[in-house]
């Protein structure tokens, strides 16, 4: 039973035909007018970032409570184990085995990611000019608004430089950061498989170019 205890919460802590890696280099090298995207991997947990040149203030107004951000990424969890100081051992199984509500985790970086998370793994991928309005439009989708502009942090966030949103969807086993993170590239028309991910390692090998 312990075994199983750790087993689901390294997934729950992890959010925190397949198309080949050939493939998805050649789908992904820059092309003329495309645009930059880095998915970020603390070997748990995936995140997309953007330049904030890239994003949107109407598909995603809430970047405005970050005022002197270069670069964001955006996270998606379940609602109380993601933003714990401490995570529990039943809040971390009951987010796997039973859907849960969703926080969105904004951080808006003071530099490149490659040098605010020097440990972390980053990957960047291309997106054209269609590719990037279909992920901003996935990633604004994620924040609970309901029914308003724009809706205020519900939490603090990891860092100082970052705060948790009510989100849309529901967490569980089968859905996790990881899962959500690769529905949004693939939305964005990058050839990931989403059926299968839990962990950030299931994204990452699709992404890594060869």
């Amino acid at each position: 039973m312990r075994a199983l205890i750790a087993w689901l919460l390294l997934a729950v802590a992890a959010c925190q035909p397949a198309a080949t890696a050939r493939d998805a280099a050649e789908e992904t090298a820059p092309a003329a007018g495309s645009v930059s995207v880095y998915v970020v991997s603390n070997g748990w947990h995936t995140g997309i970032v953007l330049e904030r040149t890239e994003v949107s203030a109407v598909a995603i107004p809430e970047i405005a409570d970050f005022p002197e951000a270069r670069y964001f990424e955006f996270g998606w969890g379940d609602a109380a184990y993601y933003p714990a100081p401490q995570n529990r051992l039943g809040v971390g199984a009951r987010a796997l085995l039973t859907p849960t509500p969703a926080v969105v985790h904004l951080a808006g970086l003071p530099a490149h990611p490659r040098r605010v998370f020097p440990q972390a793994e980053t990957v960047e991928v291309s997106l054209s000019p269609r590719g990037l309005r279909a992920l901003l439009d996935y990633l604004g989708g994620a924040f609970d608004r309901n029914g308003g502009e724009r809706v205020e942090p519900s939490a603090p966030g990891l860092y100082r430089f970052s705060r948790f949103y009510p989100g849309t969807g529901r967490f569980h086993l089968f859905n996790t950061c990881n899962t959500w993170t690769a529905r949004g590239l693939a939305e964005a028309g990058l050839p990931v498989t989403v059926a299968g991910i839990l962990r950030a390692e299931d994204l990452m090998a699709q992404l890594r170019p060869q």
